[in-house]
């Protein structure tokens, strides 16, 4: 049974429901001779006559049907098969550091309005899914990947500025200006340690922010952290304007950070990542 071909089976399906090798062969696009080799080469690897050959037709033996319900059962599986391949059906799992996962929800929730047919996990991480081992589908990433096995676009570039709550501005900041001898006399907010080597993490140390009294490995907490005016930090210039801050000007132009869009090799055909990863690239780019 090792030997069967599922070439061979959708041959002897075929004479099953054509009733002659001729007819058979028509039907499949094979000649009546190769029609009739097929059967032979099936015979063989059962050890017995399936196909009784006869002028007004084939009739098959009992042990046929056995096979012919293998067959049936087969084609019916590559039917589903290739009806998957075709659709957008299943899940994707999307990986994004939890500062960004607003807007990436925002982009996944329109996706699914146009195709329902598709599942969506967003996963918010500080500890962000490893996309080489195939923890998650898709990710969206800040630093970029040595791994030969994955896909990576970019997709926007981000820009920061220093921000403080309107409260903070009004006691310690009036003229929202922010003087280079003054700057170690004010808290700052930043990222924890395994993050300060990002350009805006550099960016406050340069300039002379010694006090850090709230770090986390949370972009949203960090915003919290500044909406209750617990002091300043560097700040995506469009998240920092949703939240309704105000931005401090010093004499340096703040840095700006590439964002990727990355999913594995293995991927790229897939219907589902494809049009996830599409609808992705569209909406984030236009922030950029």
């Amino acid at each position: 049974m090792e030997s069967i071909s599922w070439d061979d089976l959708r041959v002897l399906l075929a004479v099953h429901r054509q009733g002659s090798f001729l007819s058979a062969g028509k039907a499949l696009g094979l000649s009546t001779s190769t029609t009739s080799r097929r059967i032979d080469a099936l015979e063989a690897a059962v050890g017995r006559r399936l196909v009784n050959r006869g002028r007004t037709g084939t009739e098959l033996e009992p042990d046929a049907l056995k096979l012919i319900r293998l067959a049936e059962d087969l084609q019916r599986g590559l039917e589903v098969e290739r009806r998957d391949a075709r659709s957008t059906a299943g899940t994707v799992k999307v990986s994004v550091p939890d500062g960004a996962v607003r807007e990436v929800a925002e982009a996944l929730l329109a996706f699914r309005r146009e195709h329902p047919e598709t599942d969506l996990e967003l996963v918010g991480e500080s500890r962000l899914s490893d996309i080489a081992r195939r923890e998650a589908d898709i990710g969206l990433r800040l630093t970029r990947s040595s791994s030969r096995v994955l896909v990576e676009k970019h997709v926007a570039t981000l820009r920061f500025g220093l921000y403080a709550s309107p409260d903070y501005v009004r006691r310690n900041l009036p003229s929202r200006r922010l003087r280079k001898k003054d700057i170690g006399r004010h808290p700052f907010i930043g990222l924890d340690s395994r993050w300060r080597s990002l350009p805006h993490e550099q960016w406050m140390t340069s300039l002379g922010a010694t006090r850090f009294p709230f770090r986390s490995s949370s972009m949203l907490a960090i915003l919290e952290a500044v909406r209750q005016g617990a002091g300043i930090a560097a700040l995506v210039v469009q998240d920092a304007r949703t939240a309704d801050l105000v931005r401090i000007e010093v004499d340096s132009i703040g840095p700006t950070q590439p964002m990727y869009l990355v999913y594995h090799r293995e991927l790229r055909s897939v219907p589902r990542v494809k049009a996830v990863v599409a609808a992705l690239l569209a909406y984030l780019r236009s922030f950029d």
